[in-house]
Parts: C-alpha cells; structure tokens; sequence
C-alpha cells in the first residue's frame, strides 16, 4: 500500500468534516470549522488548496465554487497514523497498547463487549474485513 501523504492536525480537522460529510463546497467546510475552531474562512481555503496539492483531496467545479471530496479514505489514513502510533510510543509492540488503554481508559459495558467480541474474532482465526464486519455474519459471543 503507498504511503499516505503526511497532514497536519489542522489538515485533519479539515479532512474530518469532508470525511463525515463530502461533497462540501469550500463555504460549507469553513461553516462546519468556524463553529469549532474560529478559523478565518481564507484560512480555511488555504488548508484546502494544500490538501489538494498533496493529492489529499479532490475537487470539481460547481458554477463558480469548488465541491470538495477526500481523495484518500479516512481509513487509511488511520491505519498509519495508528501504526506510526505504534511504533513510536510503544516500539511497534500491540499487547502492551492494548493493556495500557484498557487499563487506563474508563469503559462502557458496551465497549468491553465489543472488545471481548473482537478478541474472540481473532482468536478465531477470521480476517481483518470479516472482524470489521465487511464480510459474513458477526459471530455470536460464546461463553
């Protein structure tokens, strides 16, 4: 898989609302961040324009604006920020990540189901895409 090109953080405050709700005209983008980060609208279209220099985002005209679309899903971008994570915090090892935000992150009773429900998954021998639900049925949780 080709490397993602690297973004910023305000890059992904940008890409999370294309993410959650492309198309989105440049206007609507600067609407869903002003509310959360009081970012001017200019600063908005300047993350944009680098966005799509890097390839990240794409862009078609409509009339006289820009609609803008992620280029690269938001999953992949997670899979490497998540294995650079990974690698540079705790030596690339996944047990002890694992064990340290289990232990230190307050859970719903519904999360651990989940958790226990993706351990036996794996335990099961299934692929990634039939863990994430992708493939097949959900296999019920034995006791």
């Amino acid at each position: 898989m080709a490397k993602t090109p690297p973004i910023t953080d305000a890059e992904w405050e940008v890409m999370n609302v294309l993410w959650e709700g492309a198309p989105l005209s440049a206007s609507e983008v600067s609407d869903a961040l002003t509310q959360k980060t009081q970012w001017h609208p200019k600063t908005v279209k300047t993350l944009l324009g680098r966005l799509v220099r890097k390839g990240v985002l794409g862009y078609r005209t409509d009339g006289n604006r820009y609609v803008y679309s992620p280029a690269i899903p938001r999953q992949s971008y997670v899979r490497e920020e998540s294995a650079t994570f990974l690698e540079r915090v705790f030596g690339g090892e996944t047990a002890p990540m694992l064990v340290h935000f289990v232990r230190t992150t307050r859970l719903t009773s519904d999360e651990i189901d989940e958790l226990r429900r993706i351990l036996d998954e794996k335990t099961d021998g299934k692929t990634d895409d039939q863990a994430d639900g992708k493939k097949g049925k959900k296999k019920e949780r034995q006791s």
